[in-house]
């Protein structure tokens, strides 16, 4: 039986977009590979607090090392030391989150990348995590094997500003889990609404780790010149604290929109149909996006959508979304102002949202990424 090793350290470590995306994929191999072993790395992690394996032939190998201490080993001070002094003999090992350790010589390595945004959007990174990553980042996609992009847009920018050879990578979508659907059940929506102090308001939401990336302050702007006008629209951020967040808090301050702007910190996965299901309109009008998975949970879950018009979200949101210029505000307002008086325009775009949700799977990214394993290893 061949044996493949995971990074699970961000499902264990991350409640982000690549947490999920490690718990979600993870999982999904379970449904359609009985026939590997996989060993399930976990940096940082105890095993008695780890939850049972996902199927007979996955096995937790966790370190108390933390992923810090790791990084500091293999990056800063180069120790050879090779990731399968912990996870056992292997024949592939993947790295989910953009960084490859060391592997001996006869480990194939497969490296998935999200994004490129540090890249492409430097000043919406912390300046040390830009710099790690720059350090990082390209020499883990050199030593790679083969590359797994979130996206054709990721794809195109790992070979335009690394070089990397077409044939070496693949595009790899994520899925929208099956939970998320419309919630029409009146009592379980105001129960989410009151858990978070949303009663009685009409809201466009936002998911996401507060970030400049994200662009949350032109949406504030946007709605806040709306309000003035007579919208009475309130803003739910539903994302954990990023960095760089004092630009958001003075435009919100700026624009008198401190009574209408809801930070919900992070929300519970289950939580997050009926918050979707509730609002006016998604709005993820980010300055960048490697994918872009809450485009698709809100269209599966009815809530009409607006997204930006670079980098992934136009590949990820079809034609089912309206499409803006992430920099400009009054195009983000307009597009608002058309969903809130067009209802024709807002059911068109919530029944193509339906359509364009289904063709994302987590059993379909599965399957895939055990074709890609399979051409990896000769199967």
């Amino acid at each position: 039986m061949r044996r493949i090793a995971l990074d699970y350290t961000p499902a264990v470590n991350q409640t982000g977009g690549i947490g999920r995306y490690a718990r979600e994929l993870t999982g999904a191999l379970a449904s359609v590979d009985n026939a590997t072993a996989y060993r399930l790395f976990a940096a940082g992690a105890k095993i008695a607090e780890l939850p049972q394996p996902p199927a007979a032939n996955f096995t937790w190998k966790p370190t108390r090392v933390s992923s810090e201490w790791l990084a500091r080993l293999w990056h800063r001070a180069r120790v050879p030391l090779p990731v399968e002094a912990f996870t056992g003999s292997i024949d592939l090992f993947h790295a989910t989150d953009f960084v490859l350790p060391p592997t001996r010589s006869r480990t194939r390595a497969l490296l998935t990348v999200h994004d490129l945004s540090f890249v492409r959007v430097p000043s919406a990174a912390s300046p040390p995590l830009k710099a790690y990553l720059d350090a990082v980042v390209p020499p883990s996609v050199e030593a790679a094997d083969h590359i797994l992009a979130d996206s054709e847009a990721t794809k195109a920018d790992l070979i335009d500003l690394y070089k990397t050879p077409q044939d070496k990578i693949s595009v790899l979508y994520s899925g929208v889990n099956p939970r998320f659907r419309r919630v029409e059940d009146p009592g379980a929506l105001q129960a989410v609404r009151l858990k978070y102090g949303l009663a009685n308001i009409r809201y466009i939401l936002s998911v996401g780790t507060v970030q400049p990336r994200k662009n949350y302050s032109r949406v504030v702007q946007a709605l806040a010149a709306l309000r003035q006008t007579g919208r009475d629209l309130h803003y739910v951020i539903a994302g954990g604290s990023g960095w760089l967040q004092d630009e958001l808090w003075q435009t919100i301050e700026r624009t008198g929109m401190d009574d209408y702007v809801h930070l919900l910190d992070l929300v519970a996965d289950q939580d997050l149909p009926a918050l979707y299901s509730g609002a006016q309109s998604l709005l993820m009008v980010s300055l960048y996006e490697g994918f872009g998975l809450p485009v698709l949970e809100a269209m599966a879950c009815g809530a009409p959508v607006i997204t930006s018009n670079v980098s992934s979200l136009p590949e990820v949101a079809g034609k089912a979304a309206l499409l803006v210029d992430p920099h400009d505000t009054d195009a983000i307002a307009e597009a608002i102002l058309r969903l809130e008086t067009n209802d024709e325009a807002r059911s068109q775009l919530v029944r193509s949202g339906y359509e364009q949700a289904k063709h994302f799977t987590w059993e379909r990214a599965a399957r895939q990424l055990k074709s890609v394993y399979d051409g990896m290893l000769g199967a």
